[in-house]
């Protein structure tokens, strides 16, 4: 009877320092977020999982374990790199989001006709054929995509136009296009110091930088709201409950990120 009692006990020890050590690990190096929008499209999709590298940039007082870090700033981390694709805290609404980093403190970012430039170099676009999806509500917030084929029904083919673009540090991604849309044309944004700009690659579907926080968007994200960068998808599924393996996205398991 001992011995089973002392069995009991040090496996009740073994699964108590398993979710210690787990907890620190994802504490100190990576957190686990799922995609809930189509804002990143087709770079990341609705139902992908990934972790976020948290020692990517250092710690915030976001991202800080046990809260040992400074007020502002950051520790120990290298400096973000347009065109990397981060996850960081909504300055103003409080939830995590993931966008592309396209400007950093001091850089002068412009939308014209579609075509982003930075610094008055522009990003150029090459076709990439088309991206299709169908028409419905997506995600948690039920938003419905935006299509270049004009007024499509509900469960009709949604297209839109697809392209690689090509920032001026040389990192190329996919970006979609669904016509010629508010945030098409802006005027020029000039980045504070201690702050970055975004911009998701599903550019006619995605509230970000380009928009006011007083407008509910994104606007200028100061560097204490960094959460970290996505390297890799790690497990993807299209439908609703994670057993319905016949949803899984099986091409996208382990796919690295661009």
């Amino acid at each position: 009877m001992a011995e089973k009692k002392e069995g009991i006990m040090e496996t009740v020890k073994t699964v108590f320092w398993a979710l210690i050590i787990a907890g620190v690990f994802r504490t100190l190096f990576f957190q686990p977020f799922w995609i809930p929008t189509g804002s990143m499209k087709d770079t990341l999709l609705i139902g992908d999982f990934l972790f976020v590298n948290k020692m990517a940039y250092g710690y915030s007082q976001y991202s800080c374990p046990f809260a040992m870090c400074p007020i502002s700033g950051r520790i120990l981390g290298s400096e973000p790199e347009v065109g990397d694709v981060v996850v960081f805290r909504h300055p103003t609404l409080g939830t995590d989001y993931v966008k592309r980093l396209i400007g950093k403190p001091g850089d002068k970012i412009q939308v014209t006709d579609g075509v982003l430039s930075i610094n008055g170099e522009e990003a150029t676009q090459v076709p990439d054929g088309t991206y299709e999806e169908i028409y419905q509500s997506q995600g948690r917030f039920g938003t419905l995509p935006i299509c270049i084929n004009g007024a499509v029904g509900q469960g009709g083919t949604c297209v839109k136009e697809k392209f690689v673009e090509t920032l001026p540090n040389g990192v190329s991604h996919s970006i979609l296009n669904a016509g010629n849309g508010r945030l098409d044309n802006t005027n020029v944004f000039t980045v504070p110091e201690g702050h970055y700009f975004f911009m998701g690659d599903n550019r006619d579907n995605s509230t970000d930088s380009r928009v006011s926080q007083r407008a509910n968007g994104v606007g200028f994200v100061s560097e204490e709201y960094l959460l970290g960068r996505v390297d890799r998808v790690i497990f993807s599924s299209a439908g609703k409950r994670l057993l319905f393996f016949w949803d899984w996205r099986g091409d996208r398991f382990f796919k690295k990120v661009d």
